[in-house]
């Protein structure tokens, strides 16, 4: 359960600090839609994406991973049709998106790891 409130709160974040870099990511300033888009892109990162992950991994493996941007912004492109007051506009935003995202749930994952924190518990008791 900690883990859901945690991706879900970190895409939150994440989906914020794009849509303040990108005028092409909106969510008509509504918290609501903000907290509902985050959720539908954590299930869609849980669920479709390791899925089509698996129906593309020879072209991701020749790709040397690169392909994994694409499927990012496919995501996120989920997210946008699922969730209408969400917008994204324009395949390069959805490319720039996809970094912008990656990098602050990258950044939040490493500054809050709280297996990492469990483990200095354990030596430190």
């Amino acid at each position: 359960m900690f883990w859901l409130v945690f991706g879900w709160a970190s895409n939150l974040l994440a989906i914020w600090v794009t849509s303040l870099i990108f005028d092409g990511v909106t969510y008509d300033d509504r918290f609501w839609v903000l907290a509902v888009a985050a959720l539908v892109f954590l299930f869609a990162n849980a669920i479709i994406r390791p899925i089509v992950i698996l129906l593309t991994l020879p072209a991701v493996i020749l790709t040397l991973g690169i392909l994994l941007l694409f499927i990012n912004a496919f995501m996120l492109w989920i997210t946008d049709k699922i969730v209408p007051p969400f917008e994204v506009s324009g395949f390069w935003t959805y490319i720039g998106a996809a970094v912008i995202i990656w990098l602050v749930n990258m950044i939040v994952h490493g500054v809050f790891r709280p297996e990492k924190r469990e483990t200095h518990r354990e030596l430190t008791a």
